[in-house]
């Protein structure tokens, strides 16, 4: 008799484990927000530029149908996507159509004095060393790629100083020269349709802005 009741203990003992195993919930851990309530989440400067400048519903709003009166500019250039952004939020209310373009451009990034290259780099030393007896510092003489055998004489950002170090060292008999120095960059036009008397310079007050006619198609 007790044998049974110490069985019929266990058994009951085993149903209380099993439906306790199988009602059993881990806790879930509270999420941490990020950042506090009414503070916006962080933005890398990468992400923020990966956007489009003008997101496909602003130009969406664009009538498809102009004025019969409609005039069309382009107005540029804008040199970084920033600037073609803020230009077109300000443009946009005052124009039935607007868009953009990227085009090539030619940047210029200053300016390069150099002596035309000599016959052999012997003669590029010489020259060097006939520079520096006659009071010339800040030079030397390339050694290779396209200007192999120059004497540079240094490179400014204005004209004005790359004329002052020509005519120094033209007044000693030689015949320097002055070269640009350019790279490739990237602009951005913006294309609008508007009625006749558009006041954009008021709207775009950039000295460096200029619009020119365009077709409107």
């Amino acid at each position: 008799m007790l044998l049974r009741a110490l069985i019929l203990l266990l058994l009951c003992m085993n149903v209380g484990v099993a439906v306790w195993w199988a009602s059993h919930r881990e806790p879930v851990a509270a999420t941490v927000p990020a950042t506090d309530k009414d503070v916006p989440s962080l933005v890398l400067l990468s992400e923020a530029e990966r956007k489009p400048v003008v997101d496909s519903a602003e130009l969406a709003e664009a009538p498809t149908e102009l004025s019969p009166d409609a005039v069309c500019l382009s107005i540029g250039p804008f040199g970084t996507p920033a600037e073609l952004r803020l230009a077109m939020d300000l443009m946009l209310p005052r124009v039935e159509r607007i868009q953009f373009r990227e085009v090539p451009a030619v940047a210029l990034r200053g300016y390069r004095v150099y002596l035309p290259p000599a016959a052999n780099r012997a003669e590029a030393l010489q020259t060097a060393r006939a520079l520096s007896a006659k009071g010339i510092a800040d030079y030397y003489v390339v050694t290779a790629g396209d200007d192999e055998n120059t004497v540079s004489l240094g490179i400014f950002r204005e004209l004005d100083n790359a004329t002052q170090r020509r005519e120094a060292v033209a007044a000693l008999g030689y015949s320097p020269v002055i070269e640009p120095r350019t790279e490739q960059v990237a602009q951005w036009w913006i294309d609008v349709a508007a009625l006749p008397g558009l006041d954009w310079k008021t709207t775009l007050p950039d000295p460096a802005l200029q619009a020119q006619a365009a077709p409107c198609n």
